[in-house]
Parts: C-alpha cells; sequence; structure tokens
C-alpha cells in the first residue's frame, strides 16, 4: 500500500490525512468518505498537480468500494456535492483567484475523465464541464495565458469524449474559439498559438499530423 500511495503523491499531506487517504484507497468502508471528499477536493483547489491527477483516486476509492460490496455510490454522492457547491461559487472562485479557478477546472475536468459509472463517465458532469470551457472561452478570460493554457489543456484531455456525449455544445465552443481567435486583437502571441493549435487538432478528428505537432511544439519549446 506504501507503493501505491507514492504513486498518488499524497506525502505534500499530514501524517494523519495521508494514514486516512491510505485507508481510504485500499478499506474505504472504514473511513468517513464525505471527510476524504472534501479533502481531496480542497487540495486539489490548492495544488495544481494534486489536481491533476486526483480523479484516479476517486476512481480507485469507487473501485475499492464495490470490489468489497460496499456502495460506492456513497463517495461518488458526497464527491458531486462538493463539486456542485464549487461549480456554483466558479464565478467568486475566478474573481478571487485565477489560479484557484484553474485548478478546479483541472479537477473537474479529470474527475469527467476518470470517474466512471459501468465503464461510461458521468453524465451529470458533462453540461458543468462545458460550461467551465465554455467560460475560459470568453473574451476577458482569453486575454489570460493561464486560462487559455488550462482550456486547451482540458479539450487535449477529454475533448474528444466530450464531443461524443454533447456534439452540439462542442460544435458551438468551437466556433466561440475561432471568433476568439479571429477577432480578438489583444491577444498575446503565445495565447493565439495555442488556440490556432488547437483549432487545428480538433480540425483534424483530435489529432495533429507529424508536421504541426513538430511546427507547434518547436514553437512552444522555443
Amino acid at each position: 500500500m506504501e507503493d501505491s500511495a507514492k504513486e498518488y503523491k499524497i506525502q505534500s499531506f499530514d501524517k494523519d490525512t495521508q494514514n486516512l487517504l491510505k485507508t481510504a484507497l485500499k478499506e474505504p468502508s472504514k473511513v468517513d468518505l464525505e471527510r476524504v471528499s472534501s479533502i481531496i477536493v480542497n487540495q486539489s483547489l490548492k495544488d495544481h498537480n494534486f489536481s491533476k491527477e486526483a480523479g484516479r483516486i476517486c476512481q480507485t476509492i469507487v473501485q475499492q468500494a464495490e470490489a468489497r460490496e460496499v456502495s460506492g455510490c456513497v463517495f461518488r454522492r458526497h464527491l458531486l456535492t462538493r463539486l456542485q457547491q464549487e461549480f456554483k461559487a466558479r464565478e467568486e472562485t475566478r474573481s478571487r483567484s485565477v489560479q484557484e479557478w484553474v485548478h478546479f477546472v483541472t479537477f473537474l475536468c479529470n474527475v469527467f475523465d476518470c470517474l466512471k459509472v459501468n465503464n461510461v463517465p458521468m453524465m451529470v458532469l458533462v453540461h458543468p464541464v462545458y460550461d467551465c470551457l465554455f467560460r475560459m472561452a470568453e473574451p476577458d478570460a482569453l486575454l489570460n495565458e493561464e486560462e487559455v493554457d488550462c482550456l486547451v489543456l482540458q479539450l487535449h484531455r477529454v475533448g474528444a469524449r466530450l464531443e461524443t456525449m454533447c456534439v452540439q455544445r462542442m460544435d458551438e465552443l468551437f466556433c466561440v474559439l475561432r471568433d476568439g481567435f479571429l477577432l480578438q486583437e489583444d491577444l498575446s502571441s503565445v495565447a493565439r498559438l495555442m488556440l490556432l493549435e488547437i483549432l487545428e487538432f480538433h480540425a483534424g478528428g483530435w489529432r495533429l499530423s507529424d508536421t504541426a505537432h513538430k511546427y507547434y511544439y518547436s514553437e512552444v519549446g522555443d
């Protein structure tokens, strides 16, 4: 279990919290799953690296619960309640801290990507994920390279799957992104390059040609 705990990078927590998470990952019926969900969400809002992999932790807890014939929906319910609270407060979060807002979107997309029911992503998360990505495509957000970077990364990660679950909203999102790229004159050169890359990535069926990949990523490297 120690190796598994290291895999999930939980060393940033205090010892008691580490032990709680280790137990949740191994025997979730022995811990307070509402507290566990709050710890995971709270840490995701503070720690970008943790927010990128917390969905795997959530999925492992659910899998362990179901393997031991404990209701995995208990943890999912607590997690979704916290996510709903954070989603409702997203504009306040963004006003207070763009970094925390970016962490939330990263975590939300990570949960959508990792946490499944009967091997299908949770439908209840589809439109909240879209709403957050649309917010990051608004003109004021496109001026912030941190938000553009998050938007592009999440589309790389979950865009194809998200599109299969609601193609109309993905089409609308890319219309907004194209308009932003073409019409918004005050974009930075970095933001413009990232937008061009994701537009081409989507147009290519969620993949880049080798030539395009070399062009964009050598540009970013330079």
